[in-house]
């Protein structure tokens, strides 16, 4: 019995093993392809920041090789995001009862979309708003801002979004094998709606507080949209298994 779980454990160790090593050649594979093209994918990032009027500057010698580096690693890993989580989703496949690894097929397409969507509504709304709230609060000093410095300061505010856009999804999974409940989100509220705010004072790369709030506030919007969702697969979850249950009996 012993050596069986053992031998368990290390087909896990090997397929986490097998799940890292696919997804860092996905990821280097993509940022790779991804450097030829950074120019693009630069002009998209600093975007905002040039239809404010403003130029980005480099002070250092190698500033400026580094942050294409840098640039095209961001851009590998949203390229490469697709394999990441299929090889997510397949990990914990193995772990599902026969017949929950459907629903694998619609978690990847979905997951994908979220985070692309979460990306898209943080460049698109979110950060210019507070671009710009930084850039005016500064008064009459005149802003110098280097390439890297911005690059970092808008990933690190972009990819959160799109990782943050993954809680419903999250919420179908763990609703649909019986693991969370509506009411259990109900109750745990005023819970999330710290950790909303612990976690955008956490990730927002500047202390300000409207930068807080532009991050927990779409934060706490998906965690009561999960909800929704709890409640909507929790039925559908219902029915399935009172349909199984009648099959069964006519079987019988």
């Amino acid at each position: 019995m012993s050596e069986q779980k053992a031998f368990t454990w290390l087909e896990h160790l090997e397929e986490l093993r097998r799940v890292i090593l696919i997804s860092l050649v996905a990821l280097l594979i993509a940022t790779f392809g991804c450097y030829f093209y950074n120019d693009f994918f630069l002009g998209i990032l600093t975007r905002p920041v040039h239809d404010l009027g403003l130029k980005l500057v480099f002070i250092g010698v190698a500033e400026g090789f580094f942050t294409q580096i840098q640039v095209a690693l961001y851009a590998g890993f949203v390229v490469s995001f697709p394999i990441i989580i299929w090889q997510i989703w397949r990990f914990i496949v193995p772990a599902l009862y026969p017949h929950e690894k459907r629903y694998v097929l619609v978690l990847v397409p979905v997951s994908v979309l979220l985070f692309i969507g979460g990306v898209l509504f943080a460049y698109t709304t979110v950060f210019p708003i507070m671009l710009r709230f930084l850039l005016q609060v500064s008064g009459d000093l005149e802003p110098m801002i280097t390439i890297s410095q911005y690059v970092s300061f808008c990933v690190t505010f972009l990819l959160p979004f799109g990782i943050m856009f993954e809680l419903p999804v999250f919420s179908m999974f763990l609703t649909r094998i019986g693991i969370l409940t509506p009411e259990w989100l109900i109750k745990n509220r005023k819970y999330a709606l710290l950790v909303c705010f612990v976690v955008g004072a956490v990730l927002t790369p500047s202390p300000d507080p409207l930068s807080q709030i532009l991050m927990a506030g779409p934060m706490y919007i998906l965690y009561e949209v999960s909800i929704v969702v709890s409640r909507v697969f929790r039925k559908k979850k219902a029915e399935d298994d009172d349909q199984k249950k009648v099959e069964n009996d006519d079987q019988e």
